[in-house]
């Protein structure tokens, strides 16, 4: 009931060449609950808060049975080039986002070439 996971970086953004990685974590209620979803690697990114829970409509209350764990992987990946500043979860990442580009860009090419080497 506990997996292991690893999201790419989408080609052509800040996050290309990534390799994040996850756990979902399957509850006795799975799937009329979400799973938990974890990111392990370090992020920086409006929608992902310090401790590496994801601030998604799909995992909270969007959820819906259709939904398997590819279904859940890709809207995550999804979520990295597309984020949310509206509903942050990380303050600071959404305040870069919203208001300097070029700085938020530079600090997810930082978390980029911290996923080669972590563990």
């Amino acid at each position: 009931m506990l997996w292991n996971a690893v999201i790419f970086g989408p080609d052509d953004t800040p996050w290309d060449g990534g390799t994040f990685k996850l756990t979902l974590h399957f509850a006795e209620d799975y799937p009329n609950k979400p799973p938990t979803v974890r990111f392990v690697s370090r992020m920086f990114h409006p929608n992902i808060y310090a401790d590496g829970s994801i601030c998604l409509d799909i995992l909270q209350n969007q959820w819906s049975p259709i939904y398997d764990a590819a279904a859940i992987l890709t809207s995550i990946q999804s979520l990295l080039c597309d984020p949310n500043p509206n509903s942050p979860a990380n303050s600071e990442a959404a305040r870069l986002f919203s208001e300097n580009k070029r700085e938020y860009n530079r600090r997810v090419r930082e978390i980029v070439e911290q996923s080669w080497t972590a563990d």
